[in-house]
């Protein structure tokens, strides 16, 4: 038997870029600083995928920790450019030293390479011939930009 596994490679399914609604502030709970960010539009292209962001059906639930770490649950929902629907949910962790958190804190271009922000990602969607998508392993690298936040989304092969 070889014991040797797979190295997994990965590949890019869609960028989305993301414009952002007023934050609605929750405060202090037992496990951070809540925060909602809104997502309010934006448009995804890929290789194989592109289409729209739907305002009002997505969002990021933040914590914020002490250090100023967030802690994101990112839940959106993508309409595709033939309408087919993908409901897509992220858990993700964005870190850096507290300069730089501080400076994305006041909505600073603050560059990609500064600080670290991954996301775990799964999407759902019923339609037939997208089901590799239900079945799939995806990882994101994002960016926050003053005005919203570019995702890069991957499957992992």
């Amino acid at each position: 038997m070889n014991s040797r596994l797979p190295e997994p490679h990965l590949t890019k399914v869609y960028r989305l870029e993301v414009t952002l609604g007023p934050v609605l502030e929750v405060g202090d709970v037992a496990s951070g600083r809540r925060r909602i960010v809104p997502l309010s539009g934006g448009t995804f292209t890929g290789p194989e995928l592109s289409g729209e962001l739907l305002p009002g059906a997505s969002a990021d639930w933040q914590i914020i920790l002490p250090d100023g770490t967030a802690i994101g649950d990112i839940r959106y929902t993508l309409r595709t450019d033939r309408g087919d629907l993908l409901y897509v949910q992220s858990r993700g962790v964005r870190y850096g030293s507290a300069e730089v958190l501080e400076r994305l804190g006041r909505g600073e271009n603050v560059g990609p390479d500064e600080y670290t922000f991954r996301t775990s990602t799964q999407v759902e969607t019923a339609a037939a011939d997208l089901d590799w998508l239900n079945k799939g392993v995806f990882i994101s690298v994002a960016a926050r930009q003053p005005a919203g936040v570019v995702y890069e989304t991957y499957i992992v092969r």
